[in-house]
Order: structure tokens, then sequence, then C-alpha cells
């Protein structure tokens, strides 16, 4: 009785498709194992050594796979029966047992290694979806960066190392605009240019109709013409690979990937790893396009709550200082009435305070503005703190003339770099402030110290403090706090600018309610020049 073998198509394919070295080594191992099957049988007779087979074709299984292992089992199946099962060298067997062994031993072989390569395969795929896994957590985590074109340079140079691509280039519409990102060799790069110049691709890319509806991969397929291309080949465009970058209802861009060469290709698992990395892109993408959205409907609506507060100002705070002048100003100019000396001094009196109300409404508008437009620079000295004190709280004499000061800055401190205009204005700010919201008789008291590298300044009132809701917005332009009782003239700028001109100097400010009553306005300055002054930001608590 004679064996005929033969391999099925389906081997066959497994076998071209696996490649040559499996199928190699296992005839190899096949080889080795029968030798020292033949060099055991010269001494001893062994019931089960062919079960050494089985090694060989486990070894064949985990290394290589199905195709190789099936054919490993084969040439195992084949080899015991021609060297070892009597009559030897032929592929006949004398006794039918030995036909049954021969078979059990094939079937065992066989599934012996499918099982191996089983394990194998869900080996591969586990340490794949971790790669997937990975690589997607990295991309989820560069795209959360606010610079869209930042963001997208990192992700195209993060895809570039992992699949070890010549080139990847991204191209996006954003809501600035499109956005492009490309990292790679330049050659490659250059082919992504020349393609995106071609009026006829999907925006700018070769992706197929069919890919882009399905939101999956595409090869380039497209007959280019040569003129464009000048030297490049058939061969050139298959290096490339396009993957759509959508939303659910729209097409956002294109994700173009270039292999190193023509024979190098994707794997269903890269392809699955860049439907997701291109899904991921859209949602950023789109998640952007959200938050400028958000961000433009913020700035509008606090744009119309300027612009409400400010004509709130300029209606009430502007009119009653105008018009207290033109009720003085008129009753010195009636010629009817005989004023006394005193009399006409109170009218200028009250002029000359009325006005310097409006040149400070005025000045903390300018402020304010320049504040906003980050155009405010400190034109920093030495300047001597306790100095700067007296000299605010002299021009501030009327308006502190009802409160105590208290006034504790030691005389061995040290000059600090600071604008004395702009710091000046903190000042008088923050102690208006005070003596306008605190009762009559109330102490005020004005501290400085060093600390940490820096001066800290406080300015303490014995007043009615802050509810705990207003913490939070007392230094927004024109917030107001809302109390009982008659409400303090006043704009409501001067501690949204005092906040700005101390954020110019790099230092922070802040407020807190005292024990026993009261509130203090700290604000902190650098004892250290910086190279560039900073410009002013929104506020902030320590």
């Amino acid at each position: 009785m004679h064996v005929l073998c033969g391999l099925p198509a389906g081997i066959m394919h497994l076998f071209v498709r696996t490649g040559w070295m499996g199928y190699a080594v296992g005839l190899a191992l096949v080889a080795v194992v029968s030798l020292f099957v033949s060099f055991v049988e010269r001494y001893a007779h062994l019931a089960n050594i062919s079960m050494l087979y089985l090694v060989a074709v486990i070894v064949v299984a985990v290394a290589f796979g199905s195709g190789p292992a099936v054919m490993t089992s084969v040439a195992a199946f084949l080899a015991f029966n021609f060297f070892f099962i009597q009559p030897t060298h032929t592929f006949t067997a004398s006794d039918p047992a030995e036909w049954i062994a021969l078979f059990l031993f094939l079937l065992t072989a066989i599934t012996t290694g499918q099982l191996a390569a089983a394990l194998r395969q869900r080996a591969r795929q586990a340490e794949q979806r971790e790669r997937e896994a990975i690589v997607l957590y990295d991309i989820v985590r560069l795209m959360s960066e606010p610079d869209l074109d930042h963001a997208l340079h990192a992700v195209a140079e993060r895809l570039r190392r992992e699949l070890g691509l010549a080139a990847v280039a991204i191209d996006v519409a954003s809501i600035d605009g499109p956005a492009t990102a490309a990292d790679g060799d330049p050659e490659a790069l250059r082919l992504t240019r020349l393609l995106a110049r071609e009026p006829a691709q999907l925006l700018g890319r070769g992706a197929s109709p069919t890919a882009t509806r399905r939101g999956a991969p595409g090869r380039w397929i497209r007959t280019v013409p040569p003129r464009p291309f000048g030297e490049m080949r058939s061969a050139t465009h298959d290096r490339l690979h396009v993957v759509p970058v959508r939303t659910q209802d729209r097409q956002l861009g294109t994700l173009v990937l270039v292999r190193p060469s023509d024979t190098q290709r994707f794997t269903a698992a890269d392809d699955r790893l860049l439907s997701a990395v291109a899904v991921q892109l859209g949602v950023a993408v789109e998640r952007a396009r959200l938050r400028a959205e958000a961000t433009d409907a913020e700035v509008l609506r606090r744009t119309d709550e300027l612009k409400t507060a400010l004509l709130n100002a300029v209606s009430h705070d502007l009119r009653t200082p105008l018009a207290s002048i033109i009720a003085s100003a008129g009753s010195l100019l009636q010629e009817d009435v005989t004023w006394t000396r005193r009399e006409r001094r109170e009218f200028a009196e009250a002029i000359e305070q009325e006005a310097r109300r409006l040149n400070q409404i005025v000045g903390n508008l300018l402020d304010l503005s320049r504040i906003e437009a980050g155009s405010l620079r400190p034109e920093r000295g030495w300047y001597d703190l306790g100095a700067l004190v007296d000299d605010v709280l002299g021009r501030l004499r009327a308006t502190t003339i009802q409160h105590p000061l208290v006034i504790d800055i030691p005389e061995d401190l040290a000059p600090v770099p600071l604008d004395y205009v702009q710091v000046d204005q903190v000042l008088s700010n923050l102690i208006e402030n005070a003596s306008k919201h605190t009762p009559p008789g109330t102490e005020i008291r004005i501290s400085a110290r060093r600390a940490n590298g820096e001066v800290q300044v406080e300015v303490a009132d014995r007043g009615p403090g802050i509810p705990p809701a207003a913490l939070a917005h007392l230094f927004e332009p024109f917030y107001r706090v809302d109390r009982i009782g008659p409400r303090p003239r006043g704009t409501g700028l001067g501690l949204a600018v005092a906040r700005g001109l101390v954020q110019a100097h790099g230092g922070r400010i802040w407020i807190e309610n005292r024990p026993g009553g009261g509130s203090r306005f700290i604000f902190t300055l650098p004892l250290v020049i910086p190279d560039v002054a900073p410009t002013a930001a929104k506020g902030e608590s320590p």
C-alpha cells in the first residue's frame, strides 16, 4: 500500500503568503529530528520517540504560524513513515496498526500545530491591541493641546515613528482655516506637496470615493499625468496611503502616509489603527472648533456686558460730577447774587473735586483699555515704598480724613523695582476703595513686608467685609457689590485697574476677609526685574 500526498490549494496559498522562511525552517527541523531519531534508534528502541517531531511542529507554529506548521506536520508524517516504519525507505506499512498510528500522529501533529499557531496569533493580537491603545492614548493626549498646529505636528511625528514611515502629512479644515502638518523625509514630503496641488484631488489628497464614504483607508489608485510629477512613476504612487479625517456628517481633511518603499505594505492592524487615529483627529478638530465658538460667544457676551456697564457708567457716574460742576459754575456766574469769599471758595473746591473725579474715571477707563489690549508696560525704577505711600496719602487726605490711618512699613525695607505712577495708581485705588466702603471712624491700615523674593503690600480695613459670592468677581471690570443701604459712588473700575497694573509688574493681587470684620487687599511685587515685562493677564488668586 502506497501513500500519495499532495498539498491543497489553501495550504499553497498560506505557503506563498507567509514566505519561504517558515517552510524552510520546518523542513530543516524535520531533517534534524530525523537524524537524531536515527542515531538513537541504533542503540535503543523507544516506543514514543516520534513525539520529538511534535516539538518541531510546535516550534514552527509558534514562530511562523499555521501554514508552516501544517507543512511541518505533513513532512514529519512522511519522514517518520519513510525512515522508521517497516519496511523502511518506502511509503508503505506492513502492519495496518502502523497506519492507524501514523494517521493519529499526523492528526495530533496538525492539531497541536494549529493550537500553538492560534495561541501565537492571539498573543500577537493582544500585543497589537496594546500597541493600538498606547498609540491612541498618545494621540488623544497630543490632540488635547490648545494649539492645533502644534498638536498636528506632534501627531504626524508620532505616527511616522510608530509605523516606520517615510513621511506623514495631515491636512484638515479648522475654524481658523486650513491646518496642515507634515513630518518625514524631504523627498517623501515633496511627493505629498505635489499631490496637494492636483485640483482633482478630494480636499487636496487622493482618497478614493469608496474610502471617503467608508471613512476607511484607501490606496492611491488614480492615474497621475506625467507632467506635474516629472520623474515619479506609478511605483511611487503605490507608496501612498490615504485615510479620510471626518466627523459623522462631513469630511474635515485627510491623513496621508508615505511608505519607505513600494514593497512594504500596511497590515489590517495598521489600517485599523489609522482609521482610529483619523477618528480621533476628527473629534479633536471638531472639539477645537466648538471650543473656539464657545470662546467667541463668551467674548461677545463679555463685550456686551462691558458695553452695557460702560454706558451705565457714562450715563450715571460721569453725569453726576458734570451736573455738580455745572451747578457750581452756574452759581458763581449769577450776577444777581453776592457770594462771600468763603462761598466762592466752596464752589471752586467743589468744581475742582468733581473735575478730579472725572479725571480719575477717564484715567481708569484708559488704563483698562490698555490692560485689555495687553499694551501696558511698566517703566521700572528703584523706589522707596514708604515714600510712595506717603505721597499717595497726602494726595488722598480729603478722601481719608474720616478714617484713622496706620502705616506699618519697616524703615529698613530696601527699594523696590516698580513703575512709580502705576503703583501709585494701585495704592490710590485700594485706599480710596477702603475709605468709600467703610464706616467713618474705622481704621485703615497700610503695611508692607518682604517675603520669598517679593514685597507684599496690604491695605486692610474694618468695614462690613466682602460677601463670599462676590470674592471671585470683585476684580472684574464694572463689578460692584450689592449692599443694603446707600450705595457709594464709583464705576467699579478701580479694582480691575489695580489688578491689571499689578499683574503687569509680574505680581499677584487678591482679597481676604479679616477675622472680626473687614477685608484686606494684598498685592505682591517681585524684587527682580524680569528681562521681558509680562503682559497683563486675567485675574488670579494666590
